[in-house]
């Protein structure tokens, strides 16, 4: 039988698990049965199976498949929204409490990694940066906020040749330098916590969709090879949930995101280029991002699909992304382009609920999750056991479906971004 196959990326090519999970093949009794193995799926999995429960983790595809598999791979504090929009939906306390998980969530992960000896080439530092006298502005106030408000110290506001130090491109006016967020190789850190979940006793399946959902005091969970019969049930779907819950997938849009990842560059040339391994973001709507691998390749993205039609050539349409920051990268070959569906909110904010007191999910992460996914899973797994106080911060920010229905939400969200990517255009 073929296996489904993760995308053809750079990610897939250096991949250092060989998992293999079977299909579903018979029927199931376990305390809880998590749906999607990526990220937060996963996580949920390690922690409740560490805590000696009997976990039933099955994906549709194979574990990492999906956008923890894909990304960027940039592990960033915060929320894809401002805290100044999250206070405003939330209050300041809860917002407080928001903001500390977010770090939470980034030390969750170094502490994974060196626990279960995860190989996901984890580094640190980060740079958002900035394009224009707006931006500058934009990012001196981000560090006043997080450093006055949220006690998050270390920040350091660089121009002219301290900024030229970190990134070595002429076109970023200035930029927000984070010690304390970095990246790593998101397919690796997937695969090893699922290898971590399966080692510590959870049952894993892949090829595995989740038909349908029977809620009740036991939730079946329907799936082509058996149904399993679970106490409690965390749906980790995000992007991917399709028709599984109707009511989850109007309030996340899956819009695609697109990577591309030079041949070696050579370690004194990918110096050159970022001199101190830190992974960057500009501060455009619509944004690049880059940063290095462990063997020297530049891994570039910064194209955006909200139509869900894909780029007629992601190597030509990042590239000359690429080469606009990096001229000196015009005569570099492209070794992998490679894209996929991450699931945006309305605002930004991720979505974490309940589909019935025993049913928990966590989704819309829009393309910040590769740090707070695990702590979702976590915080799901957290509710199983009887503590549901930080899982419910999240579950105040308030969530409206994206307008227009099934047939013209999509094109009402192009409209819209159109005002964004002429913003971005401007002073």
């Amino acid at each position: 039988m073929n296996r489904a196959a993760h995308a053809d990326s750079y990610y897939a090519a250096t991949k250092r698990y060989a998992l293999d999970f079977p299909a579903l093949a018979e029927n199931l009794d376990v305390d809880v049965c998590v749906i999607g193995a990526g990220i937060t799926g996963s996580s949920a999995a390690l922690h409740l199976a560490e805590r000696g429960y009997r976990v039933a983790l099955i994906d549709s595809q194979r574990v990492g498949w999906g956008a923890s598999g894909r990304s960027g791979g940039q592990k960033i504090a915060g929320f894809a929204c401002d805290m100044g929009k999250l206070r405003r939906l939330v209050g300041p306390d809860d917002a407080k409490r928001l903001w500390d998980m977010s770090v939470e969530a980034m030390q969750l992960l170094d502490e994974r990694v060196a626990r279960h000896a995860i190989p996901c080439d984890a580094a640190s530092g980060h740079l958002h940066v900035g394009l224009k006298p707006r931006h500058d502005r934009e990012l001196e106030q981000w560090r006043e906020e997080l450093e006055g408000v949220y006690g998050y110290s270390g920040l350091e506001i660089l121009r002219g040749e301290p900024l030229l130090a970190q990134v070595g491109s002429p076109v970023y006016t200035s930029g927000l330098y984070d010690p304390h967020s970095g990246h790593i190789h998101p397919l690796n850190y997937t695969l090893g916590l699922a290898d971590a979940a399966h080692k510590a006793g959870a049952q894993l399946f892949e090829e595995t969709p989740a038909l349908r959902i029977d809620h009740g005091s036991t939730v079946t969970v329907h799936t082509p090879g058996g149904a399993i019969h679970a106490r409690h049930v965390i749906v980790a779907a995000n992007a991917y949930i399709d028709l599984l819950a109707p009511s989850l997938r109007r309030r996340i849009m899956p819009v695609g995101t697109y990577i591309v990842a030079t041949e070696p560059l050579g370690e004194a040339r990918a110096r050159r280029l970022l001199p101190t391994n830190a992974a960057v973001a500009d501060m455009n709507f619509v944004l690049d991002y880059f940063r290095l691998s462990a063997d020297h390749r530049l891994l570039f993205g910064g194209r955006v699909s909200y139509s869900r039609i894909e780029p007629l050539s992601i190597r030509r349409s990042i590239r000359a992304r690429m080469v606009k920051v990096f001229p000196e990268l015009a005569d570099v070959g492209i070794d992998y382009a490679w894209g996929g569906y991450v699931a945006i909110t309305h605002n930004r904010a991720p979505h974490f609920g309940r589909l019935a007191d025993n049913v928990y999910f966590a989704q819309g992460f829009s393309g910040h999750g590769i740090a707070l996914t695990g702590l979702a899973g976590q915080l799901m797994a957290e509710v199983v056991a009887g503590r549901e106080e930080r899982f419910d911060v999240f579950t105040r920010i308030p969530h409206m479906p994206f307008p227009g229905g099934e047939w013209f939400r999509t094109p009402a969200l192009v409209a819209a971004m159109t005002w964004a990517r002429i913003r971005d255009a401007l002073p």
